[in-house]
């Protein structure tokens, strides 16, 4: 079993906090060190109590889906001995009332553009069953009850 970690740091300052009006910013440290600043989405909490510039959890949510459907993608490509090139998406996570009636990260659409070069080049149905194997090998897909969806944006070579 692995297990991985993340701590999220959080202090209030000189904030009075029981007016509601303290900063909702943080750090989230991962454990290889890194460091980012976190925040609530400003679409949830209104700057300057939520900043902006920061990550939110609905972003790192649909960013922890496109990253593992890319590492999975990336390992696929190279066993079948597709050299790719790079990789860019440009994901996006929807917030709805889900079946509960409950506020929730209801669709997440993933669109991949993975550039190719070399002899072997995969064809659109390489492609297709390059991303649907890597959205089933997804640890993190299998692991949210949201509807996640893959729109890879398809590019010649």
């Amino acid at each position: 079993m692995s297990e991985y970690t993340a701590e999220t740091l959080w202090q209030r300052g000189d904030a009075a906090f029981v007016d509601n009006r303290y900063s909702r910013r943080h750090t989230l440290r991962f454990d290889g060190g890194l460091e980012i600043p976190g925040s609530s989405s400003p679409h949830a909490v209104p700057a300057p109590m939520s900043d902006p510039a920061a990550v939110d959890p609905e972003e790192l949510l649909v960013a922890a889906l496109s990253s593992c459907h890319m590492l999975w993608f990336l390992a696929l490509a190279a066993r079948k001995k597709f050299r790719v090139d790079s990789y860019v998406d440009h994901a996006i996570g929807s917030m709805h009332k889900n079946a509960e009636g409950k506020v929730a990260m209801a669709r997440v659409v993933l669109k991949p553009e993975v550039h190719f070069s070399g002899e072997h080049l995969p064809t659109r149905a390489d492609l297709d069953a390059l991303h649907h194997e890597a959205h089933e090998l997804c640890y993190i897909a299998n692991s949210v009850k949201s509807e996640v969806v893959c729109e890879p944006v398809y590019v010649d070579g």
